[in-house]
């Protein structure tokens, strides 16, 4: 069967994305011959450029259940717009549950300053300068719902401007280290 130009391409992306390996756990059951263990696995999944997703897997093998969170967390891909490709445009705040996570954009050279699995979110999805708090339940799986709750409520700019029909600059405003704007007559 000869291969398309499509499947090269989508064969290439596959290969360029991060997965990251947020936690396992593993379960028992208790049966008639004793215990049978299970695994649950949650991976993180990004291009390093704006987009990125998040998967659970389960199975009786870690592996397996890794596999499945990966092609689960590849299915679902989200894209979040970064300014200047890395950091956020504006701060922003999600939930999930009792999970809570505080994002905010940083000048360049923070870093990403964000602890676990909200890292993991954050190095997958290619953002270099953040500060993020996660308050409320330290559960890996409600602090990444909570995180891209809010990753998916960023907007960038332009789409605000489109969304009310005005120009990009009546949105941003003035941003520091750039010129002061014009005064009218009236002051």
């Amino acid at each position: 069967m000869a291969r398309t130009p499509r499947d090269h391409r989508a064969q290439r992306e596959e290969s360029e994305l991060i997965e990251k390996l947020v936690g396992i756990n593993r379960v028992a059951k208790v049966v008639k011959g004793g215990r049978r263990f299970g695994f649950a696995a949650i991976m993180v999944v990004g291009d390093g450029k704006g987009r990125v997703g998040y998967g659970a897997g389960k199975a009786r093998e870690v592996p397996e259940a890794i596999r499945k969170a990966t092609e689960n967390a590849r299915k679902a891909m989200v894209r979040v717009p970064l300014r200047e490709g890395r950091t956020l445009h504006h701060d922003v705040k999600g939930r999930y549950g009792a999970g809570r996570v505080v994002m905010r954009n940083a000048p360049p050279g923070t870093g990403v300053i964000a602890g676990g699995p909200i890292r993991a979110v954050f190095e997958a999805l290619g953002v270099q300068d953040v500060v993020a708090k996660s308050i409320g339940s330290s559960n890996p799986h409600n602090m990444i719902k909570a995180a891209f709750d809010g990753l998916t409520n960023c907007m960038s700019p332009r789409a605000v401007a489109t969304r009310r029909g005005k120009k990009v600059s009546d949105i941003v405003g003035r941003r520091e280290g750039e010129a002061p704007a014009k005064e009218t007559a009236n002051g």
